[in-house]
């Protein structure tokens, strides 16, 4: 908080209005042309952390969210180092939806704006991402927000659901939301944070969270983990409490959990869905790895080097985020042993980052083998 910077994922919900009479669009139901809004789209955000020295927080938040706005700041150079960490990021998690925001346009000149845009475009012009629109904005002084939900509405629209699929929930954030001092009889069950893959979950399902909790087996070093099993007892989304929820947006599950289970994000990272539909649990695991040619997030040019044995190496994958130590290595091919285990489908991409500089920089990505 002293700082102003985010540490976690957070969440806020918006719904947007286009108005009957001029057309613009605007997040309150009256336009500032004097006409009457009608709602279009309800959207959620998730704002994570731009800090370089947070990434793991920010890859785990990647794999939710169907598509980005990226940040700049008109007052700073483009691109800063997190800038293309964040970008390889969004292409690695396969993210092709992407609004560029230059905010901050109040505090620069038009001359210093206009420079720094040319940066902007002379950085995408290198990446996939090279005809994704710029849009210059004051967040504190609304300038241009009516264009940039224009743009959002434009270049990432809905994508198509399956409601028959079975439900997967990526859980993002997990808390105890009982103030301290509340007696026994008023106690809630524990609250988990984030977002549905695929699928519909209902009031009333009992659901499971894979890996689930620690166990750790007297006179064994090892920990195993276990699978729980819980019944949702409410559903919010927006704040308000609903029947169902499917895919799109941010949602909150009141479930019948102890508190203590869930404090302190101690769930964020698992997997939540039917009982016996879940993906496998993981406590090691083959990569096919792709490395990049430099390492992403450093201002020097520093090369990619092949990944050693025992090297430990950070790995995301969905909302969650572990440390491989790398026990079997090849140029194209890794085999992880895991710290925290993972649920995931055989298939999905790992982000692979290595420890430089006393920070975990992005070196490329894995697909989950067989």
């Amino acid at each position: 908080m002293r700082r102003g910077i985010t540490i976690r994922l957070g969440y806020a919900d918006a719904v947007f209005y286009k108005c009957l009479k001029c057309k613009s669009y605007s997040i309150k139901p009256e336009c500032k042309c004097g006409g009457k809004a009608a709602p279009v789209r309800k959207v959620s955000f998730v704002d994570a952390p731009g800090h370089e020295s947070l990434m793991a927080t920010m890859l785990s938040g990647a794999t939710i969210m169907d598509g980005a706005i990226l940040l700049i700041a008109a007052n700073e150079e483009c691109p800063q180092p997190q800038t293309r960490e964040h970008l390889m990021a969004l292409k690695i998690s396969g993210i092709k939806n992407v609004v560029v925001v230059q905010n901050k346009i109040d505090t620069v000149t038009k001359t210093n704006a206009m420079q720094n845009y040319r940066q902007i475009k002379a950085f995408l012009k290198e990446t996939e991402f090279k005809s994704a629109p710029i849009i210059p904005i004051s967040a504190q002084q609304g300038v241009n927000i009516d264009i940039l939900i224009e743009a959002i509405e434009k270049y990432i629209p809905t994508p198509k659901r399956n409601p028959k699929a079975d439900p997967i929930m990526f859980v993002a954030r997990s808390f105890d939301i009982n103030k301290p001092g509340t007696t026994p009889e008023k106690l809630v069950g524990g609250v988990l944070g984030g977002a549905v893959k695929q699928g519909i979950l209902k009031t009333g399902d009992e659901i499971e969270i894979k890996p689930g909790l620690a166990v750790e087996e007297k006179h064994q070093k090892t920990k195993t983990w276990n699978p729980v099993k819980t019944k949702i007892i409410d559903l919010k989304t927006g704040g308000t409490s609903v029947d169902k929820v499917s895919p799109g947006g941010n949602i909150g599950i009141l479930t019948s959990l102890d508190p203590s289970i869930v404090k302190s994000d101690s769930l964020a990272g698992s997997v939540a869905g039917l009982p016996g539909k879940l993906p496998p649990v993981w406590y090691e695991f083959v990569l096919e790895t792709k490395l990049l040619e430099r390492v992403v997030g450093v201002k020097q040019e520093l090369s990619v080097e092949p990944i050693k044995m025992h090297e430990a190496l950070m790995l995301n994958v969905n909302s969650s985020a572990t440390v491989g130590v790398v026990t079997s290595a090849s140029p194209k091919k890794i085999k992880c042993t895991l710290k925290l285990p993972i649920c995931a489908e055989p298939g999905s991409n790992v982000t692979i980052s290595r420890m430089i500089a006393n920070r975990f920089r992005l070196i490329g990505y894995g697909i989950i083998k067989k």
